[in-house]
This record gives C-alpha cells, sequence and structure tokens, in this order.
C-alpha cells in the first residue's frame, strides 16, 4: 500500500530502498533524490482498537505505554517517532557525513505512516512526541500520515519535500556516500578483487577454534584486519549474523571494503553490521527502548568514567530485554585499544556456541589500554592457548622495516612489541623515500606546511596524485593551523579538525571517501589505514602514548608499484639521533625558518 503509493506518486529519479540494511538499522523506507533530498520512514500497521494506547510522562520525556486485560505494558521500544528520528541523525553523522553542518538536516526528511488510523486519532494520541507542534515549517520535514493520506496518494501530505525539484543541500556525491550503505555490493568483475592471503591467513579465515574465540597479534600490515574481514565474509556467507567492531570509528569502511570483496553472494551483506564499540552501544539502548537512561548517564557521570564503565554496565544489562539484538560472531579489530570490561560487554550478545576473534598488536597501544589484559584476564574472556601469530608486514616497504623496528626498540623497551619481519625474498616495489626534518617547536606548522608543498613537486611522478598525499597532525590545534596554511596557499584538504566534538567525529566518518584533495587528520584518526604518501608530526611531547602514536604512524606507510614517500617533521629533541640515522635527514631546529625549499629528493 505505502510501496505502491511512493512509486506511483514520487518523481521517477527518486529511488525507494524497501526495508534497506543500513547497517543493521533497517528502516521501512528510505527515499533517495541525488539533487533533492533524503526521507526515512517509519510505517505501523496497528489497529489502534486492539489495546488502549496512552503516553506516560517519563522522567525527562514521553514514553508510549498500551492497557489489555487491565494490565499495562511499555510500548516505547516499538515507539516509532524516537527510532525515526534516530535514523535521521545516524544518517546526517554516520551515513552521509558530509552534509552541509547544521544545516544538512534540512536535507533529511523523517515521517511516520500509520496507513489503518486516521489522522485526527494519530494527533491527539501522538502529539507529546511531535515536537514541532504547529509550526510548520518544522512539521514538513517530521511528517505524520494516516489513512486518507496513504488511501488518496497524497504525497505532499505524506512527503511534503517530494515537490522540490533541487536543493542546494544535496548534490550526487552525497548521494553515493549514502547509497553504500543501501545497496548490496557491486560483485562486477571490475568492481570485486578476492582478497589474496597467504596459508597462515587463509588458515585462521577459514578455521575456528573448539571453544569459538580465538586472539591473534601480528605487527602493521601483517594482514590481521584482512583475516578479520575474511573471516566476517565467509561467517556472513554461512548466513550468520556479524558484528564487526573497532574502537576508532574510521575504519569501519576500510574493514567494509575488504568484507565485500571476500564475500560470495551480495545478499550476505545483510548478515554483517559494522560498528566502533561507543555507536554500538548507544543503537542497542535505542533499539531496547533505553534511551533515557543512555541520556542520563551523559548528564550525571563524568564522560571518561561513562565511557570506560558505565555506559558498557548499563547496555550489559539490556541484553535481557526481548528487543536486544544477539549474533553469531562478534569480531573486534584493533583489540589492545578495547578495556575487558567493553569484551564482556559485546560478549553478552553473543549466541550460545557462537565465535569471538580479537585481532591486536600491543606496540600501538595509543591509549594505554593493553597492560590491563593480563593472563588471568584473558583466559576469563575466554581464551586458551597461545595467541594465533602473523609476524611477517606485507604492507611496508622493505628500506622502511629496519628504522621502524629501530624505533620500538628505542622509544618503547616496556611495551610488548610485535616487531614487523620484512617478508622472505621480498624486495622494494619502486624506491622508498624517507626524510627526516628536525625544527624547533615553534616552527612545527611552517615545517609541515613547507613539507607537503615539496611532496607535492613528487606527485607528477608515477601514477601519484595530490589526493595520494596524507599529513597526520600530532594534535587538532596544530593540525586546524596546518590546514589553514594551506589553504592561504590556494590548496584544499579534506581533515578531521573541527572544533565541535560531534561535527569531527562527522569528519572523521566522511574522511575516508573518495576525494581530490590532500587528507589531512591526526594520528590518532588514522590508526588501521595506510598511505603511500605521508607527512607525519611529531610533537615536543614524548610520554608513552606520543611513541606509541609516532611508531603507528611510522607503520601506515604502504609500499606500491608507484613506490612511496615518508617525511616526519619532528620537534622532540629526544627524537634527534634516531632521526640522524634516516637517509635524508636535516636539522633546521637552530634556524628561526625553515628555508629549505623544496630542492633534493
Amino acid at each position: 500500500m505505502v510501496l505502491e503509493m511512493f512509486d506511483q506518486t514520487l518523481d521517477p529519479e527518486w529511488e525507494i530502498y524497501v526495508q534497506p540494511h543500513l547497517n543493521g538499522l533497517r528502516p521501512d523506507f528510505v527515499l533517495l533524490h541525488p539533487r533533492v533530498g533524503i526521507a526515512v520512514f517509519e510505517v505501523k500497521d496497528w489497529n489502534l482498537d486492539a489495546m488502549d494506547y496512552f503516553v506516560r510522562k517519563g522522567t525527562k520525556r514521553p514514553e508510549l505505554w498500551a492497557r489489555r486485560d487491565g494490565k499495562e505494558f511499555s510500548r516505547q521500544s516499538e515507539n516509532p517517532f524516537p527510532k525515526v528520528e534516530y535514523y535521521r541523525e545516524a544518517i546526517y553523522n554516520l551515513y552521509c557525513p558530509r552534509l552541509p553542518k547544521d544545516k544538512g538536516f534540512g536535507a533529511i526528511t523523517a515521517g511516520v505512516i500509520f496507513p489503518f488510523a486516521s489522522i485526527n486519532r494519530l494527533r491527539s494520541l501522538f502529539s507529546p512526541f511531535l515536537q514541532h507542534g504547529e509550526l510548520e515549517a518544522a512539521a514538513k520535514y517530521t511528517p505524520l500520515s494516516g489513512v486518507e493520506e496513504v488511501a488518496n496518494g497524497l504525497i505532499s501530505q505524506v512527503f511534503p519535500e517530494s515537490a522540490r525539484k533541487s536543493s542546494m543541500l544535496m548534490r550526487p556525491e552525497l548521494a553515493d556516500d549514502l547509497r553504500g550503505w543501501l545497496m548490496e555490493p557491486d560483485f562486477s568483475a571490475t568492481q570485486r578483487r578476492p582478497l589474496e592471503m597467504n596459508a597462515s591467513q587463509q588458515q585462521f579465515a577459514g578455521s575456528r577454534t573448539e571453544s569459538g574465540f580465538r586472539r591473534i597479534k601480528g605487527p602493521a600490515g601483517s594482514g590481521k584486519s584482512l583475516v578479520l574481514a575474511a573471516r566476517a565474509a565467509r561467517l556472513a556467507d554461512e548466513g550468520k549474523t556479524v558484528l564487526v567492531a573497532t574502537f576508532n570509528i574510521t575504519l569501519w569502511h576500510y574493514l567494509r571494503d575488504l568484507v565485500v570483496r571476500e564475500l560470495k553472494s551480495g545478499s550476505s551483506y545483510r548478515n554483517i553490521v559494522f560498528v566502533n564499540f561507543h555507536s554500538w552501544c548507544r543503537d542497542v539502548c535505542e533499539t531496547v527502548g533505553w534511551s533515557e537512561p543512555y541520556d542520563e548517564l551523559w548528564k550525571s557521570g563524568d564522560p571518561v568514567s561513562v565511557m570506560e564503565t558505565a555506559l558498557p554496565e548499563l547496555v550489559g544489562q539490556s541484553a535481557a530485554e526481548s528487543a536486544a539484538p544477539s549474533y553469531d560472531a562478534i569480531l573486534v579489530d584493533e583489540g589492545q585499544d578495547y578495556r575487558p570490561l567493553w569484551w564482556s560487554t559485546l560478549r553478552t550478545f553473543l549466541k550460545p556456541g557462537g565465535e569471538m576473534l580479537m585481532a591486536a598488536d600491543a606496540t600501538q597501544d595509543i591509549y594505554g589500554t593493553a597492560g590491563a589484559w593480563t593472563d588471568d584476564v584473558m583466559a576469563g574472556a575466554g581464551f586458551r592457548g597461545a595467541w594465533a601469530n602473523l609476524d611477517v608486514s606485507y604492507r611496508l616497504p622493505v628500506s622502511a622495516v629496519p628504522l621502524i623496528r629501530d624505533f620500538a626498540e628505542r622509544f618503547l623497551p616496556d611495551t610488548e612489541i610485535n616487531l614487523p619481519l620484512p617478508q622472505q625474498a621480498s624486495f622494494e616495489l619502486a624506491p622508498c623515500r624517507l626524510r627526516w626534518v628536525q625544527c624547533a617547536t615553534e616552527n612545527s606548522v611552517t615545517a609541515c606546511v613547507e613539507e607537503l608543498l615539496r611532496m607535492m613537486h613528487f606527485t607528477g611522478e608515477g601514477s601519484f596524485a595530490n589526493a595520494d598525499i596524507t599529513f597526520l597532525a600530532s594534535d587538532t590545534a596544530s593540525g586546524s593551523e596546518v590546514v589553514d596554511e594551506l589553504e592561504s596557499h590556494g590548496i584544499r584538504s579534506v581533515s578531521t579538525f573541527a572544533q565541535d566534538t560531534q561535527e569531527r567525529r562527522r569528519q572523521k566518518v566522511g574522511f575516508y571517501m573518495g576525494d581530490a584533495r590532500i587528507k589531512a587528520t591526526t594520528l590518532h584518526s588514522f590508526k588501521g589505514w595506510e598511505s603511500p604518501l605521508l607527512v607525519i608530526q611529531a610533537g615536543a611531547s614524548i610520554d608513552a602514548g606520543s611513541r606509541a602514536l609516532i611508531y603507528t604512524g611510522l607503520t601506515r606507510l604502504k609500499n606500491t608499484i608507484a613506490g612511496s614517500r615518508l617525511t616526519i617533521v619532528s620537534s622532540s629533541p629526544d627524537f634527534l639521533d634516531f632521526g640522524r640515522t634516516w637517509p635524508n635527514f636535516h636539522d633546521v631546529s637552530a634556524e628561526g625558518k625553515t628555508g629549505f625549499g623544496v630542492s633534493g629528493r
């Protein structure tokens, strides 16, 4: 009925997605027009006479309840109004993150349709959930429709924004961002290159342990994420529900691309959900109708303690709710960033006889959490026996490996180090240019800009473009200064340095997407990614966390047939002797300005 109305009344350029996967959210309808906007609808075929529905005033917000046979019970977990608004926020923040800040919400309609109830009755019952009240300007973005509108095909009332021919907020490339989450993967030969794995990687990807629990360790570039993605794809092809969890939100897209390449069936993609831990926590609370206690946590507690303890504990309790999700397999990448409590919380949602996998590298312990994973804790988390081990780096250029090993041995002496080994009989695909610039702290931003300009002089070589260049800042403040300075040179970049925390999160999600500009982000945010052209800023701080960050940054370099380039701009005197061991070393720390131009290799 609703589908028929949309199909018959909408302009042909509107794409209609019926119960799309949308990374596990599954709204009833998503409508997409590449030049107009987006709409998400929840459809409820409720008979309002089947029970006595009413709205009860909650502690902080109204809640939907019902009464039947003298018993009252909550229907809040099925309330379509907070659900559709949550979908709208998720599209804006996660699945179409390049929409304009704030104004971008105007490109997304979030509507609710009751095809078997009159609009007057609906407005009377649900008025507490219609925040816009009588404001027509707001109402058109959150429309409520009933039997009259659907039966008569009144699309202008069901979806007022459908009358638009274009919108300054929407562009085809933004539609592509969302479409990637709505459609099953393209399995044409040109789009799909099966994952290449060695014998060890194939073994781990194709088998499970007797207990179902496996932990894999290895240095950067050894294929841990590859194994995890391949395992996720194979389980999904078996019809099993799989949760792929990371700590860093920017890793979703990298892992998703790997998984898609290994899937045998496009429909299997619907069996996989990609999350970072804390966004998953919010999803669960929303699913079980615990939005109010979720919100109260953030109002009453210190944000750090909420993220580390209170929120995981709340979510763990919600597993007993009938609406709570459960999974046949839960696979965690960058496991060294997870706290044992978070793992335990995830484990609560594992189906009996299910499978869990953790991929980790303690050498990249940039959050200081790896030390909590003692042998006793590991045993309590379900692990038995030794770690599965991947010790060869297939990503790093051969000539960079000795320098990276040297850095770890010098500056990470108390860390459980997984040092990369070069591939046996390996060779450099093309020259790897390694450069170290030592400068004074006050000149660090200028030096980074000059090194980025210098690297742009070499992008015409081979098959590189400026879009292949990535700048990794030591912090958001200095990163923002570098981006502003590049802008003054007429060079635009895509960055993640917004001052607003929520906007910075949106930037991180959108960072991976195809863009013709230089990429600029922090060392934290680039964790798990890779690039053939890197400029890394090493600040003056040399605490344990910053040393682990620099190590992680060094291991982001990717060997390609066109070669690779890595430049470190350091203002820490503690790194000076190490920097002198690099093939191309420049010490300008005593000079009033950098002043070394773009000459040399």
